[in-house]
C-alpha cells in the first residue's frame, strides 16, 4: 500500500496519468527516510530540507504541511501495512500538479509516500569489500540545484551503470571544478590522520540529513577536527580512511580505490556515537 495525498492506496493503483510533471520534467522532490519501531529518525532535518527546497523550486507548501501532519501521514501507512515494529526506508515524493509546458501552469503539489523493510533496526558498518572508481563521462555544476534531493538524478543512474558495468560498489561524482563532490547515493568524507573533510555544499554535493548530523557529532568529538573544503582526486590516494554516509545505510567505508586501500578505524568509532545520536532522536 502507499499513501498518496492521505488516501491509502493498493500498490499496483493507476493513481498518476502521463500529465504527471515528474514523469515529464523532473519536477519533484523526495526524501529518503529511515523508521524503527515507529519513530522517525532525524525527522525535523527531513523536514527543514524538504520545506527549503520545496521554496527554492517555488512550489506553493500547502498549509497544512506541517511536521506534525507529514509525520501522521508517514505513521498512517506504516499502521496500514502493519510494519510498527520494523525497521523502514520511507520516501516521500512531493512533485507540481499536472499542467503547463516547462512553465508549469499550477504550483501546487501532491505527494506520494512509500514504505520497505530493512534487514537491520541498527546503523551497522559492513566489512565487504567495497571498491569505488571516478566517473568522469559528465560534472555535477556546483550551483544550489544540485544540492536538492530533486527526481533529476539522470547523472547519478548513468554513474551506477557505469559501477555495476566495471564490478565497482560505486561511483565518486565529480563537479565542474574538477573535484570528487560524493557518491552516487551520498555524501563523502575523507579521514587523514585526526582531520576529517568533507566537500562544502557550495562544490554541489547533495545537502544530506545524515552529512548534517556526523557533522556535529564529529564537532563534538575532540580527537577530531572537521574541515568543510573541496577535495581532488588526487587526495583520495593519500587518505588513511574515505567513507560515504546516507541516511538508510549510515556510514559505508570505502576499502579500495585504484591501487589504495584504506582502513575504517574512524567510520568504526563514529557508527557508535551515530546510533546513539539516532536513538536520541528518534
Amino acid at each position: 500500500m502507499v499513501n498518496f495525498n492521505g488516501n491509502i492506496v493498493a500498490n499496483n493503483t493507476n493513481f498518476l496519468n502521463e500529465e504527471n510533471r515528474a514523469l515529464k520534467y523532473g519536477d519533484a522532490l523526495f526524501e529518503t527516510i529511515r523508521v524503527v519501531n515507529n519513530k522517525v529518525f532525524f525527522w525535523e532535518s527531513h523536514y527543514l530540507r524538504l520545506m527549503a527546497s520545496m521554496r527554492i523550486l517555488r512550489m506553493e507548501i500547502p498549509m497544512n504541511f506541517t511536521m506534525e501532519f507529514l509525520q501522521e501521514e508517514i505513521e498512517k501507512l506504516i499502521a496500514e501495512n502493519n510494519q510498527q515494529p520494523k525497521a523502514l526506508r520511507v520516501r516521500m515524493t512531493v512533485f507540481r500538479n499536472n499542467g503547463g509546458l516547462y512553465t508549469p501552469s499550477d504550483n501546487n503539489v501532491s505527494y506520494i509516500i512509500e514504505t520497505k523493510e530493512l534487514q537491520n533496526p541498527f546503523y551497522v558498518l559492513n566489512d565487504a569489500p567495497y571498491e569505488v572508481e571516478l566517473y568522469k563521462d559528465f560534472y555535477v555544476n556546483s550551483g544550489l540545484l544540485s544540492t536538492l534531493k530533486s527526481t533529476n538524478k539522470v547523472l547519478h543512474v548513468l554513474a551506477g551503470i557505469f559501477a555495476e558495468e566495471n564490478n565497482y560498489q560505486n561511483c565518486l561524482l565529480v563537479n565542474d571544478k574538477k573535484n570528487v563532490i560524493e557518491a552516487t547515493n551520498g555524501n563523502l568524507f575523507l579521514v587523514k590522520g585526526n582531520t576529517i573533510k568533507t566537500p562544502p555544499i557550495t562544490e554541489g554535493c547533495l545537502n544530506g540529513v545524515l552529512r548534517q548530523q556526523l557533522i556535529e557529532i564529529i564537532n563534538k568529538t575532540e580527537e577530531l577536527e572537521l574541515v568543510e573544503e573541496a577535495i581532488s582526486p588526487f587526495e583520495i590516494q593519500k587518505a588513511d580512511e574515505l567513507f560515504l554516509t546516507n541516511v538508510i545505510s549510515g556510514i559505508i567505508p570505502v576499502s579500495k580505490y585504484r591501487k589504495k586501500s584504506f582502513t575504517s578505524t574512524v567510520a568504526k568509532q563514529l557508527v557508535g556515537k551515530l546510533n546513539a545520536k539516532a536513538r536520541l532522536q528518534a
